[in-house]
């Protein structure tokens, strides 16, 4: 029900759960209170692993209330770039609503200008793809605040419904590399994504991609995924 990168907005109670985790005074504590008061969401991550901190909490709990992991990321310090990131672990219950990542035409408004035509370009050329933006341009776009920097790349997830979209698609974003700095992911219908980058250097170099759900990492063949489109 919930993807990684998927966006979940909280109940007062989803906002008094995630303050009472955080220390009064800290740093912590002052940016979940300023993100209770704007009612900006959340993003869903992937799944705690034994060891993680929260990893205890971040599982589905034994009266099967199941806890949502989120993470909420701050915009950079302006002076240091330090980016404060926050792991949350949130009770199902205290979800108001949730929606997949943004689509591209949600973000135009805080596309900086030197990106605005070749990401207009981009836009057009994947009308009918499943293009979506996560990362420091979505943040900005849903909140207004500060993320992106000159070091920044714009994250797009890629969800293709064909093997024949999955490489034209890939071509595509390929093919902007020089006008915009691109990165992302490729999700695939059970939910696992490989770095669009690593799929596409993939095809000439290697049959092994490291791919990523909301429970794990590991190294497999491409040809596993590509079969999830082909039987799709």
């Amino acid at each position: 029900m919930y993807a990684r990168h998927d966006l979940v907005w909280l109940t007062d109670e989803g906002w008094q759960h995630a303050l009472s985790a955080a220390l009064p005074g800290t740093p912590a504590h002052t940016v979940i209170a300023r993100w209770a008061c704007a009612r900006w969401p959340l993003v869903v991550r992937r799944r705690d692993t034994a060891g993680q901190p929260n990893a205890d909490i971040c599982a589905e709990a034994g009266a099967g209330a199941e806890v949502i992991c989120l993470g909420l990321s701050a915009p950079p310090d302006p002076d240091s770039g330090a980016k404060l990131r926050l792991p949350l672990a949130i009770p199902a219950r205290h979800i108001a609503r949730h929606s997949a990542p943004l689509q591209l035409d949600a973000v135009a408004h805080a596309i900086p200008a030197a990106w605005q035509l070749p990401f207009a370009r981009l836009s057009d050329a994947s009308a009918g793809m499943d293009l979506r933006v996560f990362g420091s341009l979505a943040l900005q776009a849903l909140t207004g605040q500060p993320y992106l920097r000159e070091s920044s790349d714009i994250d797009l997830l890629f969800r293709p419904r064909s093997t024949s979209e999955l490489d034209a698609g890939t071509l595509l974003l390929a093919s902007f590399l020089g006008e915009l700095p691109l990165d992302g992911e490729i999700v695939f219908p059970s939910g696992q994504a490989v770095a669009w980058k690593e799929w596409f250097t993939a095809r000439a170099h290697t049959e092994r991609v490291l791919i990523k759900s909301k429970a794990s990492v590991k190294l497999a063949p491409r040809a596993e995924l590509r079969a999830e489109l082909e039987t799709a």
